[in-house]
C-alpha cells in the first residue's frame, strides 16, 4: 500500500470547468438505493457531469443490510443497461460501478468470512459508518480488510459527528493507512458548518486522497457547480488526489 500512500498526483488544472475528471462516489444506478430513480434521471445527471468536465464516473450504490440489499449481480445488470443508454445518447464519458458499504454487523461478518467485495481501481473499497458513532469493530475490520488486500476508503469523514468533535480520531484513522474521501459539496456548507470546517481542516492537514460528488440527484450537481469557485476547492490542486489516476 505504501506506493499509493506516497503517490504523486498528475492532475491537470487546464480543464475549462474542472481539474477533477473522475468521480468515485455517486448514486446513479436507478431504482436500487436513494439516488436516481429512473434511467432518464440517470442520463440527465450524467449529462451534467459531462458539462462539468468529468470524463469518468465510478458510481457506488449503497449496500446496507437493513435497507439496500444490493448484490454484484443487481449492480452489474443496472450498470450494463445504463452504459447502453449512455452510448445511445453519444455521451463522452466512461462509467463503472463498485459500491458504498455500510459498516454494520452484516458487513463485519462478510469481512470475517472473507467474502469478496465490489472494488474499483487497485482494490479500493468504499465504506461508510454511522454518522453518530464509530463502530466498535472499526479498526479490527479495517485491519482484516487490509490483510486481505483491500485498500479501504472512508467516505465523507467530515460528515461524521464523532470526527467533527474529535479530530485526533480522524488523524488516527489516517495514520492507519485508511484513505479519506470528502464530499466536494461540504466545501460550500451543504452539509452544515461543522462538516465544512472539518473538510477544510482535512485539506489543510493534507489528509485527503479522494474527493467525490456523492451525487444522489440534481440538487447535488447544482451545489457542485458553485463549489468549483471556492478557495478550498482550489486548494485540492495541492493534494495527491488519486481520482484522475483511475
Amino acid at each position: 500500500m505504501n506506493y499509493l500512500w506516497k503517490h504523486k498526483s498528475n492532475i491537470s488544472s487546464t480543464n475549462k470547468t474542472s481539474f477533477i475528471h473522475t468521480d468515485i462516489h455517486s448514486h446513479l444506478l436507478p431504482g436500487i438505493d436513494d439516488g436516481a430513480k429512473t434511467y432518464e434521471e440517470s442520463i440527465l445527471l450524467i449529462q451534467r457531469f459531462v458539462a462539468l468536465g468529468y470524463k469518468k464516473i465510478i458510481t457506488t450504490p449503497h449496500i446496507m443490510s437493513d435497507f439496500y440489499r444490493n448484490t454484484p449481480e443487481i449492480i452489474h445488470s443496472k450498470l450494463q443497461k445504463l452504459r447502453n443508454k449512455i452510448k445511445e445518447q453519444n455521451l463522452d464519458i466512461e462509467i463503472d460501478a463498485a459500491a458504498e458499504y455500510y459498516m454494520d454487523d452484516w458487513f463485519i461478518n462478510q469481512v470475517n468470512i472473507k467474502k469478496p467485495f465490489l472494488t474499483f481501481g487497485d482494490r479500493f473499497l468504499l465504506i461508510e459508518t454511522s454518522f453518530m458513532s464509530k463502530p466498535n469493530q472499526f479498526f479490527d475490520a479495517i485491519f482484516k480488510l487490509q490483510t486481505q488486500g483491500y485498500k479501504p476508503i472512508l467516505a465523507h469523514p467530515e460528515r461524521y459527528t464523532y470526527l467533527q468533535s474529535d479530530f485526533s480520531l480522524a488523524e488516527k484513522i489516517h495514520q492507519k493507512k485508511i484513505f479519506l474521501q470528502i464530499n466536494l459539496n461540504s466545501l460550500d456548507g451543504y452539509y452544515g458548518k461543522a462538516a465544512q470546517k472539518t473538510a477544510e481542516k482535512l485539506i489543510d492537514k493534507k489528509m485527503i486522497h479522494f474527493v467525490g460528488s456523492d451525487c444522489h440527484g440534481k440538487r447535488h450537481l447544482d451545489s457542485l457547480h458553485k463549489v468549483q469557485k471556492k478557495k478550498y476547492y482550489l486548494k485540492l490542486k495541492n493534494l495527491s488526489l488519486i481520482n484522475n489516476e483511475l
